[in-house]
């Protein structure tokens, strides 16, 4: 016995669609999402990748992890190839407890200033959150004026509340409104009051 394909569920999909073509009953498909206008901005977009970002740590110049010699400090600092820190931003710190005097981090600070795209005090992390900070103080206002702005609340990346605050603050004077989340599932956070006159 030879078996056939089954044609009947695709007579049956065939036969709807020349019903529902031939009496409209079915409405085109609408994205409305797509329709609203709304703009989603995705804080994610703004942190630094962890390739484009460098340490530079004080603890391997001190003596004995605890003091720092000014004479081999910078003998020291001649030494170091500062070209691994090329277009990087980086951080500045000292990884261990000790006293290290403000001239040492500024030292450092003057040879890696040519080589890095910026130089911040503090760890990694508080570096990449200070360059999320920047480029959010860095966005062209004009881009969102009188639109309404989904400002992104669920992704992978794990983003500080300090730049939901920031944008938040750089936005609202120039948005129509201004919301969290996704732009199918949204919190409003403001709203432009309408003019009436």
């Amino acid at each position: 016995m030879i078996k056939r394909p089954c044609t009947s569920g695709a007579v049956l999909l065939f036969a709807l669609k020349q019903y529902v073509n031939l009496y409209g009953l079915m409405e085109p498909i609408v994205n409305k999402v797509a329709e609203s206008g709304i703009v989603t901005l995705d804080l994610a977009d703004f942190i630094l990748k962890d390739e484009a970002t460098a340490v530079f740590d004080l603890k391997p110049f001190l003596f004995r992890e605890m003091i720092l010699r000014e004479k081999d400090y910078r003998i020291a600092l001649q030494t170091v190839d500062w070209s691994q820190y090329k277009n990087r931003h980086t951080a500045l710190c000292c990884s261990v407890d000790a006293i290290i005097p403000v001239w040492a981090y500024m030292l450092a600070a003057s040879y890696l200033q040519p080589h890095a795209a910026s130089v911040n005090f503090g760890s990694e992390e508080e570096l990449k959150k200070q360059v999320l900070l920047q480029r959010i103080a860095d966005i062209d206002v004009n881009e969102y004026a009188d639109k309404r702005v989904v400002i992104k609340g669920c992704g992978e990346t794990p983003i500080p509340d300090m730049a939901f605050v920031a944008i938040t603050s750089k936005l609202r004077a120039v948005v129509k409104s201004l919301m969290y989340g996704e732009p199918c599932s949204t919190v409003p956070v403001y709203k432009k009051p309408v003019a009436r006159g």
